[in-house]
């Protein structure tokens, strides 16, 4: 019987763990799930530092740590992909293969403006309710969502000033790597993923037709299949890196 491996599952900006559980249970009877509130989100407090790539990768550096796990394979939903590949820059030791969903790696100055004026909670508040309750019970732990806003904004145009992943240090991630991306995606499109995948040496691409951004709208039926036929592939040869 094949030993059980480990699959680190990462959530989003302005997520937590709790979007990915459907996910874990479906992935649960292949893989030992690990999950984690990224720090200033869900139910893990601000420890009183800026949002960072950096920070969240060492919450995950904490979570296999604590659990005993050498390496693992990662999934990352939108900002957790891109969390995961840093981590497989900076402690390629630590990351088998990585999985993304939704996420935009392309970051500059202008898109970060673009994507962090969409952050007021006021505006949130009046024009989309709903979501505003989905994060107010959602960060209750973290110190309430418009924190978690307000702290998202200033890391989004951070990440635009100095992107971490970019063509010449993605061309250093050696690990295989599937960037997924919904063809109704409107965070980010399937010409950047595409290009994204092939800046890596072991990257490809698979495209979910009519998914949406949000985790919480895509087809599982779908994604799930992707996921198990990945991380069950071996390895590229040498020759093939």
């Amino acid at each position: 019987m094949a030993e059980t491996q480990d699959l680190v599952l990462l959530h989003g900006a302005l997520g937590s763990s709790s979007q990915l559980y459907p996910l874990a249970v479906a992935l649960r009877s292949r893989f030992r799930i690990h999950q984690l509130d990224f720090e200033g989100h869900g139910n893990a407090p601000s420890r009183g530092r800026r949002f960072r790539i950096q920070h969240f990768a060492e919450n995950v550096l904490e979570l296999l740590d604590s659990a005993g796990v050498a390496q693992a394979k990662f999934f990352g939903y939108s900002m957790g992909g891109y969390v995961a590949l840093s981590l497989a820059l900076e402690h390629p030791d630590r990351v088998d293969k990585v999985a993304t969903l939704g996420t935009k790696f392309r970051w500059n100055p202008e898109t970060a403006e673009r994507e962090a004026a969409r952050l007021d909670p006021a505006v949130i508040a009046d024009k989309v309710p709903e979501f505003a309750k989905a994060l107010t019970d959602r960060h209750v732990e973290a110190g309430g969502w418009e924190k978690v806003l307000g702290s998202t904004a200033e890391f989004l145009r951070h990440l635009g000033e100095s992107p971490v992943l970019t063509d010449e240090t993605l061309a250093f991630i050696l690990q295989p790597v599937r960037v997924i991306v919904g063809t109704r995606d409107n965070t980010v499109d399937v010409e950047e993923s595409l290009s994204v995948s092939r800046a890596m040496p072991a990257g490809s691409l698979t495209e979910l037709p009519d998914a949406p951004h949000p985790i919480e709208q895509v087809d599982l039926e779908a994604l799930v299949p992707v996921l198990f036929d990945f991380f069950s592939e071996p390895p590229p040869s040498e020759e093939d890196v």
